[in-house]
């Protein structure tokens, strides 16, 4: 019985020992692995998932949200190919950084979620650089101002001045900062949709005048050189506009602000802007 008895301990304590020998090897494998897991998640760098300059030289494109309806900053002409001044400038950095342009249309009110959604690295489509889009966006540098003119028809005398516009009909889309001038300065608003709209009320006698956007007005002249209207004063605080970009985007912004810089020096902005405007629109 003795001799049974200390077999039977001698094997209950061989395979203690072996039961923990294998669970010191496998505590020892398991949280090393575990160990090696944190460790990886934690010394990982956050990814904001903003394009940056390598990202887009490494893809070959560099993703453009436009509208594709807003001419002449962006639309499609007689044949459908989508063009304008917003376009033509995208067109031109994407090239001096080396990848080609991929534009992608979408209406304006999807454009900035787009961009939150990483759906574009850039937002080409005369966006106004403003305090509050700047607090969670990244704008180029701005490469088109614009500024509320005056615009009334050729044959008019009595209006040479904003002052002048009181008493006056002027046709304004009834909620925009341009029918705040005229009201200011005491018109009486003729409600319009926009600035067609505006212009044929001018050009049919039902309307005084109109404030409006100088851009909108150099391309009509642009397109009908004829047109029996004039400016007559210029507010002289100009809106800017530029590209968008996400933040985290810093080194994409860059690049693109050193080729707009050569594009000036080099004449392609003016000839870009010439093409669209008749003059130079940066200032």
């Amino acid at each position: 019985m003795k001799k049974w008895g200390s077999l039977t301990l001698m094997l209950i304590l061989t395979m203690l020992v072996i039961a923990a020998c294998g669970n010191s090897s496998n505590t020892a494998t398991t949280g090393s692995g575990t160990d090696q897991s944190v460790a990886t998640t934690e010394s990982a760098p956050a990814s904001s998932g903003a394009a940056t300059l390598e990202s887009v030289k490494a893809s070959g494109k560099l993703r453009i949200g436009t509208e594709g309806t807003y001419a002449p900053f962006t639309f499609h002409d007689e044949s459908g190919k989508l063009t304008g001044f917003d376009v033509d400038i995208a067109t031109e950095i994407s090239k001096r950084l080396g990848v080609e342009p991929e534009f992608i249309e979408t209406k304006w009110d999807s454009m900035i979620g787009g961009l939150d959604s990483k759906r574009f690295d850039a937002v080409f489509n005369q966006v106004g650089i403003t305090p509050e889009r700047q607090e969670k966006y990244l704008f180029s540098d701005p490469y088109i101002a614009s500024k509320a003119v005056l615009i009334v028809p050729e044959s008019n005398t009595d209006i040479t001045s904003f002052a002048d516009l009181k008493g006056k009909k002027s046709a304004q889309s009834l909620t925009s900062n341009l029918g705040k001038i005229a009201k200011s300065n005491g018109a009486e608003l003729v409600s319009v949709d926009g600035f067609n709209q505006a212009i044929g009320l001018l050009t049919s006698g039902r309307a005084d005048a109109t404030v409006n956007d100088n851009l909108s007005y150099l391309d009509l002249k642009k397109q009908q050189p004829n047109l029996p209207l004039k400016v007559v004063a210029e507010e002289a605080n100009a809106s800017q506009s530029g590209a968008m970009f996400n933040k985290g985007s810093e080194d994409l912004v860059e690049a693109a602000n050193k080729a707009l810089k050569e594009m000036k020096d080099d004449g392609t902005y003016l000839k870009i802007s010439e093409k669209y405007f008749g003059e130079d629109v940066s200032k």
